[in-house]
This record gives structure tokens, C-alpha cells and sequence, in this order.
């Protein structure tokens, strides 16, 4: 089993950085591949970012590219996402999850997620 806990969202201007945490338990962490996804008011859930076990993949939505980056620290058991200029299109509750299997960027194939954290974007 894996718990997973997000953490580093705020308030923040555009143009401004934050970086998440992703925080987990488990022994089988370092065996899985973990996702960032975010969900704003009214829409869908979305993937932003996927980096796989080792050696590592990263994958991104095309929307973050060059503005995002993921990376993971097995000896702490933490996967981060940085995220610089950002944009108020990018609001929403921000989600880690633990992929089970399937295709990196669809919601079902994870099968452990966080909390979420809060992303806010002002213009």
C-alpha cells in the first residue's frame, strides 16, 4: 500500500514559482511510477506530469512544457513538481498519484492518490 501527500501549493502571482511535494509511504515507492494531476473548478481532471521509475521517463502535458518540471528523490520517498511562469490558467487543486499500470496520462491507471493541493494563480 501507498499514502501519498501533497504539499507547497499557495497563493501566488503570475510569473511566480512553486514547487510541490509529493511525499510517500511504502516500500514499493521507488518501483512506481508517480503522476501530477490537477483539477480546476467545474472541469475534469487532468494530467500534467508523469516521471516513471528508474531509469527515470518524464512526460508532460503540452501546456507545461518548459514551464514545469518533475523530478523524484527515492532515499526520501518524494516526487516534486516545479512549476515556474506561472499563469492563472494554471489554478487548480494539484493531485500526486501512484500508477498501478495503463497509459501514464489517463486517471484510471493509478490506483493511490493525495489529498491535493491548492494552486492559485492571480493575475
Amino acid at each position: 500500500q501507498v499514502q501519498l501527500v501533497e504539499s507547497g501549493g499557495g497563493l501566488v502571482q503570475a510569473g511566480g514559482s512553486l514547487r510541490l511535494s509529493c511525499a510517500a509511504s511504502g516500500r514499493t515507492f521507488s518501483g512506481r511510477g508517480i503522476g501530477w494531476f490537477r483539477q480546476a473548478p467545474g472541469k475534469e481532471r487532468e494530467f500534467v506530469a508523469y516521471i516513471s521509475a528508474s531509469p527515470t521517463s518524464t512526460y508532460y502535458t503540452d501546456s507545461v512544457k518548459g514551464r514545469f518540471t518533475i523530478s523524484r528523490d527515492n532515499a526520501k520517498n518524494t516526487v516534486y513538481l516545479q512549476m515556474n511562469s506561472l499563469k492563472p490558467e494554471d489554478t487548480a487543486v494539484y493531485y500526486c498519484a501512484a500508477k498501478a499500470g495503463g497509459l501514464y496520462y489517463y486517471t484510471g491507471g493509478y490506483d493511490y492518490w493525495g489529498q491535493g493541493t491548492q494552486v492559485t494563480v492571480s493575475s
